[in-house]
């Protein structure tokens, strides 16, 4: 049996705009890893955190990863203990997804170890307890296309389901990451509570075209259907240039540009043909504020969490 395994887990694109808290996209370009090695001791331990992570808490409970593992642990109960070392790939409070991918590649790493692994829906609850630590909510848009990949639609919660929504083959994310922090708390308290009924039927006719186009292959209905009216409004000012940067992705040929998770990363859709020209522009507009970035291009249809070396 394996006694030393480590998962790699994607950067993700949560939202997608028009589908607050359940929908989400892999971004297989950047992602963080998890090393877990099996110890005789029967308990949960981080040994180190490296890689791009600034400050973060090394006790397990305090900590998406850990804090997920010590809850797969419990209730599976392997008779043995795990040691983590966790190594950031994605910045804190990028708005890519990392709480998330810490928790999801530590429970893949440790599904490995197991004599009878668990299967995906379990680990997906158990990744879900790690990202209450660093958002203080339960949702699932980040962690379930960062465990599944591609384009994912969640229902529920405590009995979640999910559903890998198909992409159009020659469709890119081009994801952009300002050089600045913003929490996910922060971006989920400025949200009214309040929603009018225009606002609501205006935003599920969008989903529900946005998905249609996505079956359908109908690149016009995902473009008419790109339009978030209800949390971009309230987050956009959280983000300097936001709305030149998205002027600039929609110029250069992108047919949706919007907030990626709680931000500050922004995310655009685009043929694969205009996709390095929308790079481009959304860098060179955030430039004007005096903002550099870090950017990537992406398939989205591609793999989720993975073990990539045991």
């Amino acid at each position: 049996m394996l006694t030393d395994v480590t998962a790699f887990a994607p950067a993700t694109v949560a939202n997608v705009g028009i589908g607050f808290d359940i929908l989400g996209h892999a971004v297989d370009e950047v992602g963080d890893r998890v090393r877990i090695r099996r110890i005789e001791e029967n308990v949960v331990r981080i040994r180190s955190i490296t890689g791009v992570a600034g400050e973060l808490p090394v006790e397990p409970q305090a900590n998406t990863a850990g804090r997920a593992v010590q809850v797969m642990h419990a209730a599976l109960s392997p008779g043995f203990g795990f040691e983590l070392d966790i190594e950031k790939g994605i910045p804190l409070g990028s708005g890519m997804g990392g709480s998330a991918a810490s928790a999801v590649a530590a429970v893949v790493a440790a599904n490995a170890l197991l004599h009878a692994p668990a299967p995906q829906l379990q680990l997906l609850k158990f990744a879900m307890e790690g990202e209450i630590v660093a958002s203080g909510a339960a949702h699932i848009d980040n962690i379930a296309p960062c465990l599944y990949g591609g384009l994912t639609l969640t229902v529920g919660i405590d009995n979640p389901r999910v559903k890998q929504i198909p992409v159009p083959r020659g469709l890119r994310c081009v994801l952009v990451h300002p050089h600045m922090y913003l929490g996910t708390r922060e971006a989920r308290a400025i949200l009214n509570i309040n929603v009018s009924r225009s606002d609501y039927v205006w935003q599920s006719a969008n989903l529900a075209g946005f998905i249609s186009g996505c079956y359908s292959n109908d690149l016009e209905m995902i473009r008419e259907s790109f339009n978030d009216v209800i949390i971009e409004p309230q987050r956009h000012s959280l983000i300097p240039g936001f709305k030149d940067v998205q002027r600039a992705a929609m110029s250069a040929g992108a047919l949706g540009c919007s907030i990626s998770g709680a931000g500050p990363a922004i995310f655009a859709w685009s043929a694969f043909q205009h996709a390095e020209a929308v790079r481009g522009a959304m860098v060179a507009a955030f430039a004007t504020h005096d903002l550099q970035s870090d950017s990537w291009v992406s398939l989205m249809q591609n793999y989720g969490a993975r073990v990539v070396k045991a």
